[in-house]
């Protein structure tokens, strides 16, 4: 994925996840098997998804409003991703 093209819920998805799995000393594809045990969304603890905030605003050069709607994206990677993909296309936009 290049930097100058809109990434895919999927791609920020595979991001948050690379990013939580790190952070939680597994790989990847143990963290996501175990997130999609507990349903589509990929619930998540939202302290942990807050802890990488800043690094997928960096990688992606969005804010992240610290706002309601925010705060209740975080409860799963995929409302996460969706965030971020929303924040991105705005800053395209404007």
């Amino acid at each position: 994925m290049s930097n100058t093209g809109t990434p895919s819920t999927d791609d920020i998805t595979s991001v948050v996840i690379d990013f939580l799995a790190e952070h939680e000393g597994v790989s990847p594809d143990e963290l996501r098997s175990e997130l999609e045990q507990s349903g589509r969304e990929l619930p998540v603890d939202s302290l942990l998804v807050v802890e990488i905030l800043t690094r997928i605003e960096e990688r992606y050069h969005v804010a992240i409003p610290a706002d309601r709607e925010a705060a209740q994206a975080t409860r799963s990677v995929r409302a996460f991703a969706a965030a971020v993909l929303d924040a991105i296309i705005e800053r395209q936009q404007s």
